[in-house]
């Protein structure tokens, strides 16, 4: 079947909220097992959309003119122009907790059996949610869903990063050498013992349980919430074991532990032999406490830090529902800077492998809570100007059928990255600027629901066709919606070329819709530039 196009008609606008089924996902948002997410309506999510996380204080984004954390209308609308419909949001623990003492204090960073630290202020905590809550509903209202992800880079601001409150930083006196380099304070040593006494949790101030504890309160805050797609426990986990041989899997079996609690120990990839965990680690680790408020919401883990670079995750089976394996994907021969990214031949072959090893993690993470394996999401990539490797990137997630965030919104002066890494920059009247090039690249045709399974998507920038196919499911009535960037990429219109459906929306829609026929078995879907009627031969 054939749909005619037009330069206007555009169906869903940029101010169109998160529950129009024509427009795109509707939340609640599920992982019920199997590679992909799912709305409400029970069809298979492919996400786009950008991190957004200020690092700085006061560690959250929300309207407030005039200063560099603002996040306004503009913001959101400019994202969801560009097609997004989901920015993983960023918080800071220590935002939440900021707390008094400052680090080694020895009512905190004492050795010894986990205790109390006496940092929490409930005020403090609900009065910082409270805004992060603002900027959630203000992106829900503009067709894009929250990944709340409580971000660290190098643990705490004394190693140049962000993340960890002064108070739970504990290097057993260690200075806080800084080389001026961000990414190159991951070797010293006193950002390994930081590090090491929370994946141990072997001091009395209790880490990982005060940690677990700013986690309740926001998803207690969260719960029920149908702009929330969920949540991201912890930021590139890190330990100095990751540069070992055979060290990464040690350290993710420390990770899984705390990502479940000493109570319900999980077990590595490929392993049928359940973990051992520290004994000093809370019974319940972060996903049942999370669990304990809000039972539905995905909960969105990492691997370690070197999985960004195609090392393999050992991170196996967790018993729990919702659960979605989230990876980053940088290429490592580029400057270990973030924002200086090379067009290095060894990049394409390394990219690929982080994809590869997710691949084979995910589907030995199956169990019978998360049959088939968890979804997965690449919820960081990019970081750089628009060239090749980007484009390769986007090509890959297309290939893999893998949703994608872009690191990120913005530069926001990012102590843990590079100016060139914003998509966006802030104007002289306050809004936004897109960046034109890597919005080109970024901006792309791509399913965002299908009512069915999504089989293979590709998109061919030189030429601007794509093309994607599924297999339906009959019993899902609501429309297969694909996004389409008539404004950037289509000015003269396209024609969509569907076979086992028609297409249903307008012609010329930024989201074109499909419903397959009761006979369909296969539906194939190409759109070219282009009204249908000026279309040659060739392409028709």
């Amino acid at each position: 079947m054939m749909a005619g196009a037009s330069t206007t008609g555009a169906s869903c606008p940029a101010g169109h909220s998160a529950g129009v089924a024509a427009c795109g996902p509707v939340g609640p948002i599920a992982s019920t097992g199997g590679a992909f997410l799912k709305d409400s309506y029970g069809r298979d999510l492919i996400l786009h959309g950008v991190d957004a996380v200020y690092k700085h204080a006061p560690y959250e984004l929300y309207v407030d003119p005039g200063k560099p954390w603002n996040f306004t209308a503009a913001d959101a609308k400019a994202i969801a122009s560009l097609g997004f419909d989901m920015v993983r949001l960023g918080i800071l623990w220590k935002g939440i907790e900021p707390g008094t003492l400052a680090p080694n204090s020895p009512q905190i960073c004492t050795p010894g059996l986990p205790g109390h630290a006496n940092q929490w202020n409930a005020s403090i905590a609900k009065s910082y949610i409270s805004k992060v809550k603002e900027t959630v509903d203000l992106l829900g209202k503009y067709g894009i869903f929250s990944l709340v992800d409580m971000h660290q880079d190098v643990y705490n601001e004394m190693f140049a990063g962000e993340g960890a409150p002064n108070w739970a930083v504990c290097t057993d006196g260690l200075p806080a050498t800084n080389t001026g380099n961000w990414s190159a304070n991951y070797a010293e040593p006193a950002v390994g013992v930081a590090y090491n006494h929370f994946w141990n949790n072997d001091v009395i101030g209790n880490l990982q349980g005060n940690y677990d504890r700013a986690w309740r309160m926001v998803a207690k805050s969260f719960a029920g919430n149908r702009y929330v797609l969920g949540y991201d426990l912890f930021n590139e986990p890190f330990s100095t074991e990751v540069f070992s041989v055979g060290g990464a899997a040690e350290f993710d079996a420390r990770l899984e532990c705390f990502y479940t609690g000493s109570a319900h120990p999980g077990s590595l990839s490929g392993s049928p032999v359940p973990l051992t965990c520290p004994p000093t680690d809370p019974a319940e680790g972060a996903i049942p406490t999370i669990r304990s408020v809000d039972p539905t919401h995905p909960i969105f883990y990492e691997p370690d830090v070197s999985s960004d670079f195609g090392n393999a995750d050992w991170i196996g089976p967790m018993p729990y529902k919702h659960l979605v394996l989230n990876f980053h994907d940088y290429c490592l021969a580029a400057s270990f800077y973030t924002g200086f990214r090379s067009s290095s031949p060894v990049c394409p072959t390394q990219e690929q492998q982080a994809f590869s090893s997710q691949a084979t993690a995910r589907t030995n993470a199956a169990d019978k809570q998360n049959p088939g394996g968890p979804a997965w999401f690449m919820s960081e990539f990019g970081a750089e100007p628009a060239n090749t490797d980007l484009a390769d990137m986007v090509a890959f997630a297309n290939e893999h059928l893998v949703g994608w965030a872009y690191w990120q919104w913005k530069y926001y002066n990012d102590p843990t990255g590079g100016p060139s890494e914003g998509l966006a920059s802030t104007g002289a009247n306050g809004a936004p600027i897109v960046h034109q090039g890597r919005a080109a690249m970024l901006s792309e045709p791509y399913a965002q629901a299908t009512a069915g399974t999504p089989l293979a998507m590709s998109y061919d920038p030189s030429t601007d066709i794509f093309s994607y196919s599924y297999q339906p499911n009959h019993r899902i009535t609501q429309p297969t919606v694909v996004f389409v960037p008539t404004y950037r990429h289509y000015p003269r219109g396209y024609c969509a070329l569907a076979e086992g459906a028609r297409v249903t929306s307008a012609p010329g829609s930024t989201h074109l819709t499909l419903v397959a026929g009761r006979a369909s078995s296969l539906v194939t879907l190409r759109i070219v530039p282009a009204p249908c009627g000026a279309l040659p031969a060739t392409l028709s």
